[in-house]
């Protein structure tokens, strides 16, 4: 245990990952503590150059908790997100008193880029060490994020990551693969169906649920044992095969669930033409926006990235390696 940070601030700074084996779906929650409990278990990666740096500190004198984003109060849902996860802490810290919380992203917000992972994983660590309950960097602060985002129980690791548990776990080192992810920007609008929102709705009503439940363990084990590996292939065949799966079954859903623009399906098609040509190893993502993630040796990756770059409607590239874990500081 660490001691309780009275009279300073702690500030975190947590990376996005994205999921390359998908998280799609919930398990049953009886209690608050069984929160974003996964139904299928997930691998991931986390990003460089993409973070949330939030910094908390006790504000005993204030009736609730403040939480600021980007110089902008948080109300409504995104609050209380906020706050389970808090209360969480407080809970488990006996520890009565509010907080006040700032936070910044370095990364575009609810565009399915993974904001809310990197944003409670910095919320959970930096709360978690303000709290005296620990270092916010292990596996303590994996389970209090996962209350306010699922993917930000990853977030808190870095490199190659699993989540199959009540919290994420550290597979391999991020220098265990040498591979570079370009992110191909086609919308950094705020998407119109929220991820919690989707899953709920893609578990209610699409025929598909099941069967993606009940194959994704097997797909989940395909990808951790081509990483374990390094076979870039291998784990390039699992990552595309879950994308395809998990998009499919949203799209069952009732209304459908469809993050795709024409210039996502633009980008994979571009994807497709360079592997086809027989001179690059390289395969593409998406999660729960339109923006399409690629993941190619890191030798290639300026090779990759000016060609996407020249696909119609493609708005920015953004080039990421595999990052570090979640960083907390006492100020």
């Amino acid at each position: 245990m660490v001691d309780l940070v009275f009279d300073g601030v702690v500030v975190a700074k947590a990376q996005v990952n994205i999921a390359l084996i998908k998280y799609w779906g919930k398990a049953p929650a009886g209690r608050p503590e069984e929160t974003n409990l996964p139904a299928v278990p997930s691998l991931s990666v986390s990003l460089d150059g993409l973070w949330t740096e939030t910094s908390v500190r006790f504000d005993p004198d204030a009736a609730t908790d403040h939480v600021t984003l980007d110089g902008e109060r948080l109300e409504g849902e995104p609050l209380a997100r906020c706050v389970a996860l808090l209360d969480r802490v407080r809970e488990l810290s006996d520890v009565a008193s509010p907080f006040a919380v700032q936070s910044t992203n370095h990364v575009p917000t609810a565009a399915g880029l993974a904001s809310s992972a990197s944003g409670m994983a910095a919320l959970a660590a930096a709360a978690v060490r303000c709290a005296g309950l620990g270092s916010g960097t292990g596996e303590l602060a994996s389970r209090i994020a996962r209350i306010g985002s699922g993917s930000a129980a990853r977030s808190i690791f870095g490199g190659w990551v699993a989540w199959d548990g009540p919290a994420a776990r550290s597979l391999f080192p991020r220098d265990h693969l040498d591979v570079a992810v370009v992110i191909a920007i086609v919308d950094a609008e705020r998407k119109t169906i929220g991820s919690r929102i989707a899953m709920n709705r893609t578990r209610e009503s699409s025929p598909f649920y099941k069967g993606w439940v009940e194959q994704s363990q097997d797909t989940f084990v395909e990808g951790c044992e081509a990483l374990e590996r390094r076979d870039l292939v291998g784990l390039i065949s699992a990552m595309e095969a879950s994308t395809m799966r998990m998009h499919a079954c949203a799209m069952g859903a009732r209304p459908p669930i469809l993050y795709w623009k024409p210039p996502s399906l633009a980008v994979i098609e571009q994807v497709q033409r360079l592997r086809s040509d027989g001179d690059l190893v390289l395969g593409w993502t998406m999660d729960a926006g339109p923006n399409v993630k690629v993941l190619c040796p890191g030798h290639d990756v300026q090779r990759v990235a000016d060609t996407l770059a020249r696909v119609d409607g493609v708005q920015r590239i953004l080039i990421s390696r595999p990052g570090r874990g979640v960083f907390v500081d006492v100020r």
